[in-house]
C-alpha cells in the first residue's frame, strides 16, 4: 500500500519529541533488572492511565510484575497491530537517564525503554490524528525477557492468553536491514564431575578419571557435528552451529580435578524441530562419560526457536510504504542476528513479527546511548505502519 502524502505529513507531524522523550526518560529513570520490573511496569501504566488509555494488566504467568496492555481502536473493522517490548534490563550497574546533545543515555535507553516511549508515541500520534483508517493498536509491555535471569515465559503467557496482533513490531536496537528470518538459540552449560577430591598429579592425580581430558574429548565431538552442521545453511541466517566461548576447570597446574565446566550456544534454522536438536545435544554426553569414567551432565536452556517469514507478507510490504514514507528509500531484505521475543510470536503464536527499533549502541552495557531523532523515526515508522496494514 502506497501511503497518501499527506496522511503520511499529518501523521509524521503529530509524533511529539518532547513528550516521547519525557516518557522515555521515566522509564529509563526506574532500574528494573530481569525479574524486577514491576515497578517500571507500574509508571508505565500510569503513564497510558494519565494519557486516557484503559490499561489491562494480565499476569501472564508472572503475577510479581504484570505486564501491560492496551488497546486503541479507529472504531472499523480491520487488523491489528502489535507494538510489544520488554521493559526489563540486564543486570548491570543501574545509570540514570540524561538527554545531552540529542542523545538519550541511562540503563535501558538503548534496550529497549527508548523503544517502548516510540511505541507509545506512534499511538498517541495516531489517536491524536484519527488517522488510523481501520482496526486496532495492541500495545503491549512485559518482564523476563533477558538471559539468562529470564526465560522468556511472559511472552509465552500473553500470547497464549490472546494478548496477539495479526501482526507485531518490536523495538529492538535493529535497523539496517528488514529481517525476515533468524536462527533459534540455546544457551548450552556441561558439567563434567569424578567422585573424589582434588588430589596432586604425583600423589593419586594420574589415577583418577582425567576431568580435563573428558571435556577436550566433549569439544571434539561438538567440533565434529558443527563441521557436519555447517552444511545446513540459509542465503540469509546463515548455518547452524556449535560454539564454546567458555571453558572453567582446574585450581593448580599438578593437581587432578574434580570438576569441569563448558559454557557455549547451539544454533538452528527453522526447518530444524526444536526437540530435534535438543535431542541430539542430549545423545553426544552419556557415550564419552562411560568411556572417560566421569559423569556429564548438560543444560539446553533455549532462548528462542528459530523463524522465518515470507518477504511478500502483506505486512512486509506496509512496513515497508512506511519506513519509505519516512526515509525516502526500503530497507533491504535480511537476517535477525540476535534472537529477540519476535521469534516467538512467529513459532508459538503464528504471527508475523518484525524487529526494527532506533539506530542505538550500548545494548548490555553501561553506556547505552540513542540519538533522540531515532526514536522520533521509530514512531513515525510504527505510526505509519499501523495505517498501511490495519
Amino acid at each position: 500500500m502506497t501511503i497518501p502524502t499527506d496522511i503520511a505529513a499529518a501523521v509524521r507531524n503529530a509524533v511529539n519529541q518532547e513528550r516521547l522523550i519525557d516518557t522515555a526518560v521515566q522509564l529509563v529513570g526506574i532500574p528494573s533488572p530481569t525479574r524486577s520490573a514491576a515497578d517500571v511496569s507500574n509508571r508505565l501504566a500510569e503513564i497510558l492511565q494519565q494519557d486516557g488509555f484503559e490499561v489491562e494488566r494480565p499476569e501472564a504467568g508472572y503475577a510479581a510484575a504484570p505486564a501491560v496492555a492496551v488497546r486503541m481502536s479507529s472504531g472499523a473493522i480491520g487488523r491489528t497491530l502489535q507494538f510489544n517490548g520488554h521493559l526489563d534490563t540486564v543486570h548491570l550497574p543501574f545509570v540514570p537517564p540524561a538527554v545531552e546533545s540529542g542523545v538519550l543515555t541511562g540503563s535501558g535507553a538503548s534496550d529497549m525503554k527508548g523503544g517502548i516511549a516510540a511505541a507509545v508515541e506512534a499511538m498517541r500520534a495516531l489517536r491524536d490524528t484519527a488517522l488510523l483508517p481501520r482496526g486496532d493498536i495492541l500495545l503491549t509491555a512485559h518482564d523476563l525477557h533477558e538471559l539468562p535471569w529470564g526465560d522468556g515465559s511472559q511472552v509465552d503467557g500473553l500470547i497464549d492468553a490472546g494478548y496477539v496482533g495479526d501482526a507485531v513490531l518490536l523495538p529492538e536496537y535493529l535497523c539496517q536491514c528488514l529481517p525476515v528470518v533468524g536462527r533459534g538459540l540455546a544457551v548450552l552449560t556441561i558439567r563434567i564431575s569424578r567422585d573424589g577430591e582434588p588430589v596432586h598429579e604425583m600423589l593419586g592425580g594420574k589415577q583418577q578419571p582425567d576431568i580435563l581430558r573428558a571435556g577436550a574429548a566433549v569439544i571434539t565431538e561438538f567440533e565434529r557435528l558443527d563441521k557436519e552442521l555447517s552444511q545446513k545453511t540459509h542465503p540469509l541466517a546463515g548455518e547452524e552451529s556449535y560454539f564454546f566461548g567458555k571453558i572453567t576447570g582446574g585450581e593448580i597446574f599438578n593437581q587432578s580435578p574434580t570438576e569441569l565446566t563448558l559454557q557455549g550456544t547451539r544454533r538452528w534454522l527453522s526447518e530444524s524441530a526444536i526437540d530435534d536438536v535438543r535431542a541430539e545435544f542430549d545423545a553426544l554426553l552419556q557415550p564419552i562419560a562411560a568411556a572417560r569414567g566421569v559423569r556429564i551432565e548438560g543444560t539446553f536452556q533455549v532462548a528462542r526457536d528459530a523463524f522465518e517469514i515470507a518477504a511478500d507478507d502483506p505486512f512486509v510490504g506496509a512496513f515497508q510504504s512506511a519506513y519509505a514514507s519516512t526515509t525516502g528509500s526500503a530497507l533491504p531484505i535480511g537476517a535477525k542476528p540476535f534472537v529477540d521475543d519476535g521469534n516467538t510470536f512467529v513459532r508459538r503464536g503464528g504471527i508475523p513479527a518484525i524487529t526494527h527499533g532506533p539506530n542505538a549502541t550500548g545494548a548490555h552495557t553501561v553506556n547505552e546511548r540513542v540519538p533522540v531523532e531515532e526514536l522520533v523515526r521509530v514512531a513515525q515508522v510504527y505510526a505509519l505502519t499501523a495505517v498501511a496494514f490495519c
